[in-house]
């Protein structure tokens, strides 16, 4: 469950950061994860609660913004969201990572993101 240490690490840095801040409490984080990257939403959401218990972020709402993949061809120069495969034997779709116009080989422009966009704070005035 790498979730766990992909969320600890995310946890490390947002109270490192928040030292430069006289916080008093955290009501929200919001995080970017990148379909690629096949961190569970509900794993995250398991980990962020438990990760940050005793600290100033117990209690606070983790949001999560799913990032789709997107790609740019390097052949036809196509640029936009990549084609999913869909199919009964899975429960997800699954991205092709392959130009969707002329099936050329691509660069991955989204879906790979790990990251926090902000957090809500209240600071002691």
């Amino acid at each position: 469950m790498h979730e766990v240490s992909v969320i600890s690490n995310m946890v490390d840095a947002i109270l490192r950061e928040l030292e430069n801040y006289n916080v008093e409490k955290v009501e929200e984080v919001n995080i970017v994860i990148g379909d690629l990257t096949s961190l569970g939403p509900e794993q995250l959401e398991f980990a962020y609660e438990i990760v940050t218990k005793g600290t100033v972020l117990e209690g606070s709402k983790l949001v999560i913004e799913s990032e789709k993949v997107a790609v740019r061809c390097n052949e036809c120069g196509y640029e936009g969201p990549a084609e999913n495969l869909e199919s009964d034997f899975f429960d997800h779709s699954i991205p092709v990572i392959a130009c969707p116009k002329c099936g050329g080989g691509v660069d991955i422009i989204a879906g790979q993101a790990c990251r926090v966009r902000d957090l809500n704070i209240l600071e002691v005035e």
